[in-house]
Parts: structure tokens; C-alpha cells; sequence
């Protein structure tokens, strides 16, 4: 009997499987990530930091027109960490993850890149109106008035900390060097009052 044969327990008759039909099993090298900066404005570094339980490189990459590009790349050092940065230039939300020459993932949310714009909130005395993209508003409608966006199209907005992604869901606003109208449930999840600066990724 071949050494790599193992020993049935069960006597004649019974199943016997060799170690050969036992594939070996891949090092997953799990992606570890300690600490990230995935909110940042126009000009500022996203930032990564982690390790791999086996060494190789890590890559950061964003999700461009269906596909995974890379921004930044980095060799594991001696204990296994890297750390990946990107200073980014333009506004936008997309979904980022760390990609290992190993071939695993790890997903890590949004990348938010913000740039500032005028906006101004809407609601109270409008309530009951249609709305611009369809349906009408209610005072728990979540979504913001731009006048030039699909119907639909999702922008993330920070304020006082606060971060809330929402679709165009209106038209407006209608006074001169305003970019936004928010809606009256979206201003206040945000804690926006009045009109004025407000960072969004769009």
C-alpha cells in the first residue's frame, strides 16, 4: 500500500482517500487594516495603514467606471506592514479596498474627496409640493434640489461632522451662486441651518 494512503479505520469494503486527494490550501494572508483617513478634501492624502499576515504588497484602489484602479502600492516591510497614500485632486465617492499580490481583498467602504459649495436648505410651507424628479416632498423626504444632476445621481455631504450620502430627488436652487438645496430631513441630519458653505463630493 502506497505510503500516501491513509488508514481505514472501517476495515474491508470502506472508503480510502490519499493525501493527494486533499488539495493544498492557499495561505489567505488576510489583509489586517489598523487605521484609514477615507474623508478628505480636495488637495488632502487618503491614508491606509494595516499589515499582511504573510508578506507582499498592498494596493490601493478606487472603483472607476467599473473597474479597480490603483492609487497607491507598497511592500510589506519585516513585520508585515505597509502603508498606502494618495493626495487627491478632484471630488468624488467611490468605493475603495485594499487588493494583495496574494489575490484577496479587503473592501473599506467610501472614498469621500470633498470640495466646498453655497447651500441653502428647503421645506416647511412646500410640504405636499411635487417634486422636481417625481413624487412629492414630505417632511422626511432625504434628498437634495441641484439643477443640472440626473434624477437619482448620489452625493455625499459633510457638516459638523456629519456625513449623509442622498440622491437628487428635486430641481433648484433658484438663487443665484447656490449649487444645493437640501431637504428639510437632510439638513437636519446634517445639523445645516441657513445657508452657506458645505462639503460635498459632487
Amino acid at each position: 500500500m502506497p505510503r500516501s494512503t491513509l488508514r481505514c479505520a472501517l476495515g474491508a469494503g470502506a472508503l480510502c482517500l490519499t493525501a493527494a486527494a486533499f488539495p493544498a490550501i492557499a495561505d489567505a494572508a488576510p489583509v489586517h487594516v489598523g487605521a484609514k483617513r477615507l474623508n478628505v478634501q480636495i488637495g488632502s492624502r487618503t491614508t491606509v495603514k494595516g499589515h499582511l499576515e504573510a508578506p507582499g504588497t498592498a494596493k490601493l484602489q478606487i472603483q472607476r467606471r467599473g473597474r479597480w484602479v490603483t492609487l497607491d502600492r507598497d511592500r510589506t516591510n519585516a513585520a508585515g506592514r505597509f502603508v498606502l497614500r494618495k493626495r487627491m485632486h478632484a471630488a468624488m465617492s467611490t468605493r475603495v479596498r485594499v487588493h494583495t499580490s496574494a489575490g484577496k481583498n479587503r473592501r473599506l467602504g467610501r472614498l469621500n474627496v470633498y470640495r466646498h459649495a453655497q447651500a441653502s436648505w428647503y421645506g416647511p410651507g412646500l410640504f405636499g409640493n411635487r417634486l422636481g424628479c417625481g413624487g412629492r416632498l414630505t417632511p422626511g423626504s432625504l434628498g437634495v434640489a441641484n439643477k443640472s444632476l440626473p434624477c437619482g445621481t448620489k452625493v455625499t455631504f459633510r457638516h459638523n461632522g456629519r456625513v449623509l450620502r442622498v440622491p437628487v430627488i428635486d430641481r433648484g436652487p433658484y438663487v443665484g451662486g447656490r449649487e444645493y438645496d437640501l431637504t428639510a430631513a437632510t439638513a437636519r441630519k446634517l445639523g445645516f441651518s441657513g445657508h452657506g458653505a458645505i462639503q460635498v463630493t459632487r
